[in-house]
């Protein structure tokens, strides 16, 4: 029987049947050692066949090929990752710029994740009616950067119900994903989008103080709004990156990459090579400082130099 993983909680998975129930299923350790380099076998979006027992549980016995994945550096074991959802048709990474505060680094490790698998990534700024006039400058300055290199941007809040109904338009009859670091709003826009569902929102909205983690486990929600799925995820406090050969990195900066060909040496990475077209764009103005900076503190996995934003 095939199914749907909509929730994992690391021993015990919630499977969404063909006919939109749900069943608790087990993995068969089997999985555990087939040299699985990641902490987490199973991830929620995945499709998998599973066997039914007599209790009514079920067994997973097959996990589907994946289209795609996100996955970042596993916080207790430099060497493993950990995947954070998978078959994903869209992300939405949620950004504040204070309580708590996004940092530019944060944003261009992500946005590398999901480049190596082509997933869409729309930046939502959240919480904009909280923002003086010079931290809405930086919203713009930020959404202009992001936007020139071919990112969609959306400013959001779940207060005055700013971009909402955009936010629906973009999640139409999608498997999206909403990630970024705890408090920064995901569970109160999901349920911005979804009044009807029963999501779990931290202590934000009194002044925007710092949330809880109010989502303990990735989980999927059916969203008949829109006609797709949710997948909501634990805030993330760090984004390292473990899988990537320096070339990926080089190529998975849209911006840089579009460099590659006009540069003097093939091979170039764009560091200090003579003939770089990539350092020429940087010194015009026509890469953004910001980013080629993170990308040099990623090729070198140097988390001290990641370029940030000031706020004005």
């Amino acid at each position: 029987m095939k199914g749907l993983v909509v929730k994992s909680t690391g021993s015990w998975y919630e499977v969404r049947q063909e006919d939109g129930s749900v069943i608790q299923c087990r993995l068969r350790g089997q999985f555990r050692i087939k040299g699985i380099k990641n902490t987490n076998p199973v991830v929620v979006g995945d499709f998998v066949q599973y066997e039914l027992e007599k209790d009514g549980n079920g067994w997973i016995t097959t996990i589907e090929p994946r289209k795609n994945y996100i996955d970042r550096k596993s916080t207790k074991l430099s060497k493993i990752s950990h995947l954070i959802a998978s078959n994903i048709d869209m992300a939405f990474l949620v950004v504040t710029l204070k309580e708590p505060r996004t940092s530019l680094g944060f944003i261009d490790r992500f946005l590398l994740a999901a480049e190596g698998f082509r997933i869409p990534v729309c930046l939502v700024f959240n919480k904009i009616d909280f923002y003086s006039e010079a931290e809405l400058k930086v919203v713009k300055e930020l959404e202009e950067l992001y936007e020139n290199i071919g990112y969609q941007t959306l400013r959001t809040s779940t207060v005055t119900m700013e971009g909402i109904e955009s936010l629906k338009q973009l999640m139409q009859g999608k498997t999206v994903l909403f990630s970024g670091h705890s408090g920064v709003g995901k569970s109160a826009l999901i349920k911005a989008v979804a009044p009807e569902m029963d999501i779990k929102i931290g202590e934000i909205s009194s002044v925007h103080n710092k949330g809880k983690h109010t989502t303990t486990f990735a989980q999927m929600y059916r969203i008949e709004a829109v006609d797709g799925f949710i997948i909501d995820t634990p805030g993330i406090k760090e984004f390292g990156l473990i899988q990537y050969s320096k070339e990926e990195i080089r190529d998975y900066f849209p911006e840089i990459r579009q460099y590659n060909n006009c540069c003097r040496f093939d091979n170039c990475m764009h560091v200090h090579e003579p003939g770089c077209a990539v350092l020429k764009a940087v010194e015009e103005g026509k890469i953004p400082s910001s980013r080629y900076l993170n990308y040099l503190a990623i090729l070198q996995d140097d988390d001290l130099k990641i370029a940030d934003w000031k706020l004005l």
